[in-house]
């Protein structure tokens, strides 16, 4: 069964810490870049951070660079996202998902997400 659950979340005041983490089925880890993304209320959903199938390299959406720190463990098809130094602005529920490879477009299989709130 194809799947993806991320877990981590919580509530946390400003300036706090969360390590998100993600379980993905093997199919649709292996070999593909993986993405968090995130979607407050009323907002659309935007992508956070990217890193690619072998975790050499990763990009993050402006807001979060130096505080955000994408990592994944390829033999265990876990993507985690170190969040230092949250903001309220980060409030959101995040996401993990596959991302089509030079893009930064989710594409699959959704998870149930995990609720991030920061408290200023």
């Amino acid at each position: 069964q194809v799947q993806l659950v991320e877990s981590g979340g919580g509530l946390v005041q400003a300036g706090g810490s969360l390590r998100l983490s993600c379980a993905a089925s093997a199919e649709i880890f292996t070999g593909f870049p993986m993405g968090w993304f995130r979607q407050a209320p009323g907002k659309e959903r935007e992508f956070v951070a990217i890193i690619s199938w072998n975790g050499v390299s990763s990009v993050y959406t402006a807001s979060v660079k130096g505080r955000f720190t994408i990592s994944r463990d390829n033999a265990r098809n876990t993507v985690d996202l170190q969040m230092n130094n949250l903001k309220p602005e980060d409030t959101a529920v995040y996401h993990c998902a596959t991302v089509l490879a030079g893009t930064t477009r989710p594409f699959g299989s959704w998870g149930q997400g995990t609720q991030v709130t920061v408290s200023s």
